[in-house]
């Protein structure tokens, strides 16, 4: 009778799981999530950390823990308890409906019993795997109908970044991998000179240019290393110099690049090459850091014996690739040994010997992962396809996917549009030596730089020639030097201060305030159309202003340390006090000293981008960038003279803004400060729209006698459409940093034809615009180009993964500043210009950068850094404000 029970039991829950899944989905409350201890001798590492844990929680799922799960990794049963899970014996958690684990299911000795055999029936396991490794592994786990999401199997695509445990944990193998070395070599990392002597710094050989590779590239380099990195890859060694290492080539041109974002096997020429340099640096460096992998073979011997007893005594080498094989012919896996006076690390568990974070980084990979494949609400579903584009989320459910239901699916099929590569044929010594000779001769090279100097110059002389007055050519001078000043500016920025410089540069982007400012009107409110909008984009953009500079201070606050000085940011208000008050006196004394106020705040703001491009100068940077837009506003005000009720107009409007601002960035968490950036952005492209349409409405009567009326139209017209692609595009980027929309690329069926039509659309309309002379003509055009501007911002964006959303803000911005140039010609002011430049161009550059340490310059490039170029300030002489 107990057979027959426990028989109609699994019956029944079979047909239960069986009827739930043809309703496209199990409910998350009824499934547990059961995270086991690992039993893998020395694996320390916990498949979910307590915030994981309250992560599903929080989703629906109940979870159960094992006793003791987290302990190795510093986190108590009463952690796991205080976020709601519920702490079992390892055969009731093996028994969940969900388990995650970090090591795949093995005999478990205490027990007499492998772990799959606890499995209940169609459970879901989420773990380390290596299928291909693993055949006996996966038929225990078809016994089961166990579906398997394999973590080693996540693709390597953009939007699986967050996904992908290898990188997770090579990244934390590459730190981990310097900190031994330095732990076993005897002498500093960093050159010293003392009263005791001369200290050189220690040389550091990293082979790979991979997660691992570049993480202990970063980590030697901040130590003070000289550190020098090789690999096959062109991407690889672009990023070896990112971070200030020095890449080492062979003569040999073969293209290292292979599936999955590994290096591929290379040819014979290429291997003895490569031998012999590695051969002279091993005479040379002190520390060896290898990570060389090729998918699914042995790892390559890269150091033979006889290049290791070459080295130093004293020297240290760390072989990553040891658990398969490692590339150093004289390591021994698992074990630390010494061979001839060098140091052997050959730790297979580097990972699990930094087992909080490993852990940490693990869980938000499993979190993040869950949450991606099953974007329902209500239920647990995903569904693996056998037909997928390249990049996709389905490319990451089918990739990771390796048994459904007890059926066995690995490998996946090839996905769809796979971007190929041109071929690269290996190219002999001799045939390189070759191409030398053929190279561009020095009069050819010189004639072509004469010839681009020649034809700048010649454009300067043309646009004197058509420009309406002087303060056309005046304005345009200041535009030029300020457009140079910002390119040189940003071009030695930290990687680190990537996000504080996109901050700083947003907040001083909410000058559009400016223009707000000089069209608004009437007494204590607005009398009109016009004078409502000026005052609208005053408001938005002093949120906008307010808001980006406490971000900025967030953001750098996260680099201080319990160790750091004492910080006393606050004397800085000491020189904005004396500029902003001095004004005043100067005011009040009859001086009308906006112009050299306006030069003053240019310079601060130059300052800002100047002082965020390292973290000594960093804080600095934020203070010069408050008192650059601070003593922009006052001369604004100053300039204009107000009546007390307009004045309390503005004073309101800003005052409103910026509380509104400082309340949602002191609000936000810490980890939404990025996307926060984004939102603050958006704001400044609907002022730079508002003010546009503001200015034109209130230039209209005076366009029928004014010389300069159309380049007034033009300038309108262009900055409407920047603001328009800035706002809606910078809504996108949030949406997908925050996770509101989905951060895979929207592909559209024929998005290429539909933003060429939108652009043709949105310039073809300049036509009427300009024929017409009538007002409704005018608006219905403006009117029009915001909303097509506006769907083109969100094409574009939409279109790009939710990894590389950092680069679109940044370029984004730099649109901004172009907006904001348009309004500093439209409003004859030399802040406005001179900020605009700046932002426009430090935000090209920034782009670029960014594009180039993530490996993605070609795409990005060609979706939005080519349109930023297009952008033609026009010129309004107006009664400067």
């Amino acid at each position: 009778m107990p057979l027959i029970a426990i028989w109609l039991s699994s019956v029944q829950l079979t047909l239960s799981y069986l009827i739930l899944s043809t309703l496209k989905g199990i409910p998350y409350k009824q499934l547990t999530v059961g995270v086991p201890k690992e039993i893998f001798e020395n694996e320390k590492r916990v498949a979910l950390s307590p915030a994981g844990v309250q992560a599903l929680i929080k989703q629906g799922f109940n979870v159960v823990v094992e006793s003791g799960a987290g302990e190795a990794s510093k986190f108590s049963d009463d952690h796991y308890r205080e976020v709601g899970a519920k702490i079992q014996g390892t055969k009731e958690v093996l028994a969940s409906d969900v388990i995650v684990k970090v090591r795949a299911p093995m005999h478990n000795p205490a027990l007499g019993v492998h772990e799959a055999d606890l499995f209940k029936t169609a459970p879901t396991l989420i773990s380390f795997i290596y299928p291909a490794q693993n055949p006996d592994l996966l038929k225990k786990l078809a016994e089961k109908r166990t579906t398997v999401l394999a973590m080693d199997q996540v693709p390597r695509v953009t939007i699986a970044q967050g996904y992908d445990a290898l990188s997770s944990m090579a990244n934390i193998a590459g730190y981990k991998a310097v900190v031994l070395a330095a732990n076993h070599f005897g002498r500093f990392f960093t050159g010293q000179i003392t009263a005791a002597g001369k200290v050189p710094p220690a040389k550091v050989l990293i082979i790979g240019g991979g997660v691992a590779g570049l993480a202990s590239a970063g980590a030697a380099k901040s130590m003070g290393a000289v550190v020098r990195g090789f690999d096959t890859r062109a991407a690889a060694l672009e990023q070896f110099k990112s971070l200030g290492a020095e890449p080492l080539e062979v003569d040999i041109k073969e293209s290292g690049e292979g599936q999955g974002g590994y290096a591929k096997e290379m040819s014979k020429e290429f291997i003895e090459a490569e031998m012999k340099l590695f051969a002279k640096q091993c005479q040379d460096v002190d520390i060896i850091i290898t990570t060389a992998l090729i998918p699914g073979k042995k790892a390559p011997v890269l150091f033979k014996k006889d290049m290791i007893e070459s080295m130093k005594e004293g020297s240290v080498v760390v072989d990553l690739a040891a658990e398969a094989g490692g590339n150093i012919e004289t390591t021994k896996p698992g074990e630390l040994y010494v061979h001839k006076g060098v140091t052997h690390i050959g730790y297979t568990d580097l990972p699990s010997r930094m087992a909080t974070q490993a852990s940490t980084l693990y869980s938000n990979n499993i979190i993040k992962l869950l949450k991606a494949i099953s974007p329902d609400k209500e239920n647990f579903y995903f569904d693996p396809k056998d037909q997928f584009d390249y990049g996709t989320l389905d490319h990451v459910i089918r990739g990771t996917v390796v048994m459904k239901d007890g059926k066995v699916i690995f490998p996946a099929p090839p996905p769809n549009n796979i971007p190929q590569g041109a071929p690269v044929k290996p190219k002999t010594v001799a045939e390189l030596e070759a191409e030398k000779a053929a190279t561009i001769t020095p009069f050819r090279k010189t004639m072509t730089s004469a010839s681009v100097y020649t034809t700048g110059l010649a454009s300067m002389l043309g646009l004197g020639i058509v420009s309406p007055n002087n303060a056309f050519t005046q304005m345009v001078t200041t535009f030029g030097l300020a457009g140079i000043v910002g390119y040189h500016t940003v071009w030695g920025v930290t990687p680190a201060l990537h996000s504080p410089l996109m901050s700083v540069t947003n907040a001083i982007s909410g000058l559009t305030a400016v223009g707000g400012l000089v069209l608004m009107g009437g007494t204590y409110f607005p009398e009109n159309a016009p004078q409502s909008l000026a005052v609208l984009s005053a408001f938005i953009s002093s949120v906008n202003i307010a808001g980006g500079f406490l971000v900025t201070q967030r953001m750098l606050d996260m680099f201080k340390r319990p160790t750091d000085p004492p910080e006393y940011n606050y004397l800085y208000l000491l020189p904005g006090g004396v500029f902003v008050g001095g004004y005043a006196a100067a005011l009040s004394g009859g001086y009308s000293i906006e112009q050299m106020m306006y030069l003053g705040s240019g310079l601060c703001c130059v300052g800002a981008l100047a002082g965020l491009s390292t973290q000594g100068t960093a804080r600095l940077g934020n203070a010069l960038g408050m008192i650059g837009v601070a003593g922009g506003l006052a001369a604004t005000l100053g300039g204009l003279k107000p009546s007390p009720e307009l004045l309390a107009q503005m004073s309101g409007a800003m005052a409103l803004g910026g509380t509104i601002g400082l309340t949602i960035a002191k609000r936000i968490q810490i980890t939404d400060l990025p996307q926060l950036v984004a939102a603050f952005h958006s704001l400044v492209g609907l002022a730079a729209v508002l003010t546009c349409v503001a200015e034109y409405m209130i230039e209209y009567p005076h366009f029928a006698t004014d010389p300069a009326a159309n380049l007034t139209k033009i300038v309108a017209y262009l900055g409407t459409y920047i603001g328009g692609v800035t706002f809606s595009g910078s809504l996108i980027a949030y949406g997908k940093l925050q996770g509101i929309l989905n951060s895979a690329p929207l592909l559209l069926p024929g998005r290429h034809a539909l933003n060429a039509g939108l652009l043709a659309a949105s310039f073809g309309g300049m036509i009427p615009y300009m024929i017409d002379p009538s007002y409704t003509t005018g608006i219905t055009c403006l009117g029009s180009v915001s909303a097509l501007s506006a769907i083109m911002g969100v094409t574009l964006t939409a279109a790009i993964g939710g990894a590389d959303m950092p680069v679109v803000i940044t370029v984004l911005n730099s649109y901004s500043g172009w907006a904001l140039c348009a309004e500093g010609f439209l409003l004859n002011n030399n802040l406005l210009t001179i900020v605009g430049a700046l932002i426009g161009s430090s935000g090209a550059i920034l782009s670029y950068i960014m594009c180039v340490v993530r490996s993605h310059l070609v795409k990005i490039k060609s979706k939005f850094i080519k349109k930023i170029f297009c952008i033609v300030p026009s010129f309004k002489k107006k009664k400067s404000g």
